[in-house]
């Protein structure tokens, strides 16, 4: 009987190679930091943007709310598939990378913190790029009924709940998107890497939590909509500052702490793979790879 392989990594080792990737990441060059962020941020604005247009159906709005916000949770995953695709710079997934890399000792807390205010100004200015000249000066969202769903949805996000119902969705939001940057690294060929991103970002979406980096292109669009609810004064102290500080704890101590004191605080380094039955000898490369963490 043939043998059924899982061409996959066990979580021992991906956390190895979360704390080798945030070493790299934290000490990129940082005008290259900045422009992998701003590349991100560009990315991740076009899959909100195709949310909005998804979520642009009157009928569903009214009388299947939770089916149209499914629907449009399920194609809003193509921006983080891309940005991890291309090796582009989120300072959300950075959160955890970094953190890794930190515990483990191979990057200076202080390059991390670096990292993640590089990043930040790197997806803001992004974002900013793709509302204002692509979507903004482009009218993709000018005329009803998109230009009515985006003011909606952008009220709806920062208006109506209070501060700790953003910060406590941060959270949720960062520990989802940090599985995904997991599950994506785990798998080693492109369907797997897709599927393991795809489910997590469907599940912060669909659960309607907060990603500091995708209100970068929500609210301001809102803004520059018109939204008659939304300064940017109020854009600041509910869209950036509770997401931000939730997705830190999401993505830094719920998942980057975690799989560190899970996996990594041993110093052991495994070479497993998971698979159903048989046997796998690991590619050279890999081996080196993992090995490579360990010297560092």
């Amino acid at each position: 009987m043939a043998t059924v392989t899982l061409d996959a990594y066990a979580p021992v080792d991906v956390a190895q190679l979360v704390a080798r990737a945030g070493v790299g990441k934290g000490n990129m060059r940082l005008d290259k930091v900045f422009f992998s962020a701003f590349s991100a941020g560009c990315l991740l604005a076009f899959a909100c943007g195709t949310l909005l247009s998804t979520n642009t159906t009157t009928w569903f709005q009214e009388n299947a709310p939770g089916l149209i916000r499914t629907i449009s949770s399920l194609v809003f995953p193509y921006g983080l598939s891309m940005i991890i695709l291309t090796g582009a710079d989120l300072c959300t997934g950075s959160f955890m990378y970094t953190t890794v890399a930190a515990l483990q000792g191979q990057l200076p807390w202080y390059k991390m913190l670096l990292h993640w205010f590089v990043t930040f100004w790197g997806n803001l200015a992004g974002s900013l790029f793709v509302v204002a000249i692509l979507f903004g000066y482009g009218n993709v969202f000018a005329a009803d009924p998109y230009k009515s769903e985006a003011i909606a949805f952008a009220t709806k996000k920062q208006v109506t709940p209070d501060f700790h119902h953003i910060f406590l969705r941060g959270i949720g939001c960062n520990w989802l998107v940090s599985l995904a940057c997991f599950l994506g690294m785990q798998g080693r060929d492109l369907a797997s890497k897709l599927v393991g991103i795809w489910f997590p970002i469907f599940g912060f979406v669909s659960l309607g939590f907060d990603h500091v980096v995708a209100n970068m292109t929500f609210i301001p669009m809102g803004i520059w909509l018109g939204a008659p609810e939304i300064t940017v004064g109020l854009y600041i102290w509910k869209g950036i500052i509770p997401t931000l500080l939730g997705n830190i704890i999401g993505g830094g101590l719920f998942a980057g702490t975690y799989y560190w004191y899970m996996y990594l605080l041993s110093g052991e380094v495994t070479l497993t793979w998971m698979r159903e039955s048989g046997t796998v000898t690991p590619r050279s490369e890999d081996v080196e790879a993992v090995a490579a963490n360990k010297q560092n």
